[in-house]
């Protein structure tokens, strides 16, 4: 193995979004070392790297994806990161070792986890994964009123934290739907402005209508409900003019809920971006369902004992010591919040969920569910609307109406949903041909062996 050959290339470079409690420079210093214990401090998003002589330190929260390959040259493992597959891919292609890529070698950081990979030849061994956000489970108290202030009280603080990393008078998109995620974080945000002496009416709430779709209408009634009504614009469209084969492109999966409601969000951010051109801050409610297990159990394999027996179920998978565990794409939330991150990225947009904030998780992980549901379905179904109605009482000061549970992209796309619609098979067929046809060229192209060492250089680090 050749030294002095720098053999680890980031090609995402330390993110942040949110931060509270600490700073991007003390998150970087704590991957380089090791410090999960530090990492667990403060609450806001990011995505960090580091290095300690042949360890690769690694970690992520859910708001900020991070992948890494582990690619074969000059004689040793050369280990990539980024937020993207296709970046990798790109990466492998310049460096004419595009022949040894596939995307299911790639990994997915599990969220909440520091992984340290040691890079000491071929094979490498599996990495190491240490967790540093464990929120006590089920330890909050009955009472409702109290539950919700917990639950909606961290939602605005970790809002407070984002809002203060925009500038002020700058405008300010609500991805709204009149649910009661992006409902509560419309209110709180305006709520936040007001408290930090800014001007409430930056935020402009935005609804997608694919045609006589119910949340446009939700979306007035909820507005009017808090004498907001004004700010509503709403994207008309046609369900013709959704692509879902760009949406499997644009979020790198497969899984059909994730590929439908990605393929309505690019359609209203084309929207926006159309209407505004410079606007570049983009809130919504998305991890909302997932806190308070707000998910038809008919729609997947699920029963309310698994979800209620396995509290960050919603949230990270099954967990990564579980034989469903998926490591090119890790699970729950920490996996399909590449449907939002994804397309805001793709259209120019710093996103941010109040709902997915450490904070927001840990008050939510704290309801005793399993005790105030009594094993009922009917009643976990109930609590989402009780603990975020009372909670926006409590913190605002204001009513939101709650209205019947739909997703996004069934709210958006109404009677035309049912056409459109697709399964898992469909989605990861394409997915397959969009890559078979990236990999045949990168196949047919001029190769480089693992073996070529001419090109031995020192690779400078995003």
């Amino acid at each position: 193995m050749l030294t002095g050959v720098e053999r680890f290339v980031d090609l995402l470079g330390a993110r942040a979004s949110g931060l509270a409690g600490t700073t991007l420079p003390s998150i970087e210093s704590a991957v380089e070392r090791g410090d999960a214990l530090a990492l667990g401090h403060g609450d806001g998003h990011f995505a960090a790297c580091g290095r300690e002589q042949n360890v690769v330190r690694l970690a992520r929260t859910i708001g900020v994806p991070l992948r890494y390959f582990v690619a074969k040259m000059y004689h040793g493992p050369f280990l990539v990161t980024s937020d993207r597959i296709d970046r990798i891919f790109e990466w492998c292609v310049d460096q004419r070792i595009g022949w040894q890529f596939d995307p299911s070698y790639t990994r997915m950081v599990p969220a909440h986890y520091l992984v340290e990979i040691e890079q000491v030849g071929c094979p490498d061994p599996s990495p190491r994964l240490t967790r540093f956000f464990s929120p006590e489970i089920g330890c909050g108290p009955l009472d409702l009123d109290e539950l919700g202030a917990r639950y909606v009280s961290a939602a605005l603080s970790a809002l407070e934290a984002w809002l203060a990393t925009v500038p002020d008078g700058e405008p300010i998109a609500v991805a709204y739907s009149g649910g009661l995620d992006s409902a509560s974080t419309f209110a709180l945000a305006r709520l936040a402005l007001e408290r930090a002496g800014r001007n409430p009416g930056c935020l402009r709430a935005f609804t997608l209508d694919l045609g006589n779709g119910a949340d446009a209408r939700q979306a007035r009634e909820a507005l009017a409900a808090i004498g907001c009504e004004d700010s509503l614009e709403v994207i008309s469209a046609t369900s013709d003019s959704l692509d879902l084969a760009d949406a499997i492109r644009t979020i790198e999966d497969y899984h059909a809920l994730d590929v439908e409601c990605a393929a309505v969000a690019i359609r209203l951010l084309a929207g926006i971006r159309e209407r505004y051109p410079s606007l570049r801050y983009l809130l919504d409610g998305d991890g909302g369902d997932e806190n308070l297990k707000s998910y038809p159990l008919e729609d997947s394999d699920l029963t309310i004992s698994s979800v209620l027996n396995n509290p960050l179920l919603y949230h990270e998978g099954w967990g990564v010591d579980a034989l469903k565990h998926s490591a090119p794409y890790s699970g729950g939330l920490s996996r399909s919040y590449v449907r939002t991150y994804a397309p805001a990225a793709r259209f120019g947009f710093d996103a941010f969920s109040p709902y997915t904030s450490r904070s927001a998780i840990a008050a939510a992980l704290a309801i005793p569910f399993e005790r105030i549901a009594g094993g009922s379905v009917e009643r976990l179904y109930d609590m989402k609307a009780e603990i975020v109605g009372r909670g926006v009482r409590a913190v605002a000061g204001i009513e939101i109406p709650a209205f019947p549970k739909r997703r996004f992209q069934e709210g958006a796309g109404g009677e035309s949903y049912a056409r459109w619609r697709v399964g898992k098979a469909w989605c990861r067929q394409v997915f397959l041909r969009q890559w078979e046809e990236r990999l045949n060229v990168a196949w047919d192209a001029e190769r480089r062996s693992g073996n070529d060492v001419s090109g031995a250089r020192a690779i400078p680090l995003a």
